[in-house]
């Protein structure tokens, strides 16, 4: 049996894009390791969401999805702010993994540099389907509800997080 496959993201929040990707490493992965990047941070603007907001959120879609419990694991990992060193913290949370995905050029060049196999993920509509947009639409008072899960949207009205994200910015 290979080793699982690696997925790092923010998902701040978590959104098509993300479920997208998540379905192309499911499709060529039997198990996964889900890293919540940037787990020490909540109530700024641009990560509102606490690691246990983020991680119902994962657990939401992939329920959706239907992909058991048995083959992920979501891994909270801090950041340390050192592009030099960062492959190595990851190594230090997440247990021994074969095939990292990413959709990042720095993630594909930091983990190949350390020998790391990555596999570039497809991404849709990246400026759409982009937290950071979503974040953007919320500020705006614009339609954000279409470029996130409909098990995301019911988590982001029950944690108020278009209110929380507007109160950061104002």
């Amino acid at each position: 049996m290979r080793q699982p496959g690696l997925f790092i993201g923010r998902f701040q929040p978590l959104h098509n894009g993300h479920v997208h990707a998540l379905k192309q490493i499911f499709n060529e992965e039997e198990k996964v390791f889900i890293v919540i990047g940037s787990a020490q941070a909540s109530y700024t603007p641009t990560n509102p969401f606490t690691t246990a907001e983020r991680l119902r959120m994962l657990q939401a879609v992939l329920s959706s999805l239907e992909i058991p419990c048995s083959q992920y694991q979501i891994i909270p990992v801090p950041d340390i702010h050192n592009f030099r060193y960062w492959v190595d913290h990851i190594k230090q949370y997440v247990p021994p993994f074969g095939i990292v995905y990413s959709g990042s050029k720095t993630g594909q060049v930091l983990f190949s540099e350390e020998g790391c196999p990555v596999k570039k993920i497809r991404l849709i509509q990246k400026k759409k389907f982009s937290a950071t947009e979503i974040r953007r639409r919320w500020v705006q008072g614009e339609e954000w509800e279409s470029l996130v899960p409909k098990a995301v949207i019911k988590l982001i009205h029950q944690f108020e997080g278009v209110r929380r994200v507007k109160s950061l910015f104002f």
